[in-house]
């Protein structure tokens, strides 16, 4: 992978000073975002799993490419995950507004100081669903690159297919399974109490007729054995406990692999990103309070 001739005591944005990031910038346009979800993952896992993960990879990432990574995007879309009041379920979720308005003055603010290239690491599925118009606009705006990488497994396992024991209907790669559990026993094995472990399956809403049925966590429903519906649903409606698979089998050995192959790959890929032409149309960032 490619490298600077700087070298940094951290490839932390927030924990360098100005010459720093001139430094970095003589060399490479490219900075990482990270960006996840403070949502409840069954009782056995930390509220703050899809965002560590984001950030994991991209430390990793960042020191094997050379790169640099902003400051994490703590909170996503979540209303899904809110469940009743009262609960104490922890979810902190931003309205779709909100999240747009973050993404967007993170990113004009990278843009101003000489990025060009943004690479956004999100670790929460439901984040894209609002993710692609303020991308799209900040393309059209400034003329910046903007990219989203995706180290999760749910429907792809892609890349980690080996390293999951699960089979297909034990879902290693939805929420709070096989694989998210086992990346946070590699980040933090103490947040993990797999004595609260369940192993579950997702099931279609209470609300559909019998003919719809549900294998996972998409917001897709099965009719006469095809998949054309779409249903905004809430996570309890078809997840009831947070778990959608076989937890039981993550280790901190799987987790770790797991880290490593996606940022191993992320950081090949941003070699290939540093090659695009980029020309910034609006730099300056001028803020309208």
């Amino acid at each position: 992978m490619s490298s600077t001739n700087h070298e940094f005591h951290s490839r932390q944005l927030m924990d360098l000073a100005p010459p720093d990031i001139r430094a970095h910038l003589e060399n490479d346009d490219t900075i990482l975002i990270p960006m996840g979800a403070c949502e409840m993952h069954g009782d056995h896992m930390p509220l703050g799993t899809d965002i560590y993960n984001a950030v994991e990879v991209s430390r990793r990432t960042a020191e094997k490419a050379k790169t640099l990574v902003a400051p994490p995007i703590w909170s996503g879309y979540s209303p899904h995950h809110l469940r009743e009041p009262e609960r104490g379920m922890g979810t902190i979720t931003m309205r779709s507004q909100t999240l747009e308005a973050l993404i967007h003055d993170t990113a004009r603010s990278l843009i101003h100081h000489g990025f060009n290239k943004l690479i956004f690491v999100n670790g929460h599925t439901s984040n894209t669903k609002i993710t692609d118009p303020i991308f799209r606009n900040l393309r059209y705006e400034t003329g910046a690159l903007l990219a989203m990488f995706k180290p999760y497994g749910e429907r792809y396992l892609g890349l980690i297919e080996d390293v999951m024991e699960n089979p297909p209907d034990e879902t290693p790669g939805w929420h709070a399974s096989e694989q998210e559990t086992s990346i946070m026993l590699a980040y933090d094995e103490s947040n993990v109490k797999m004595d609260r472990a369940v192993d579950r399956r997702a099931h279609a809403p209470k609300w559909l007729p019998d003919a719809f049925g549900k294998e996972d966590g998409a917001w897709d429903a099965q009719f006469k054995g095809y998949e054309y519906f779409y249903f905004p649903m809430e996570h309890n409606e078809f997840a009831p406990d947070g778990v959608i698979g076989n937890p039981n089998r993550a280790t901190a050995e799987k987790g770790n692999e797991i880290f490593e192959r996606f940022s191993t790959y992320l950081g090949e890929a941003i070699d290939e990103i540093r090659k695009i032409p980029v020309e910034i149309k609006q730099r300056e960032y001028v803020l309208k309070a």
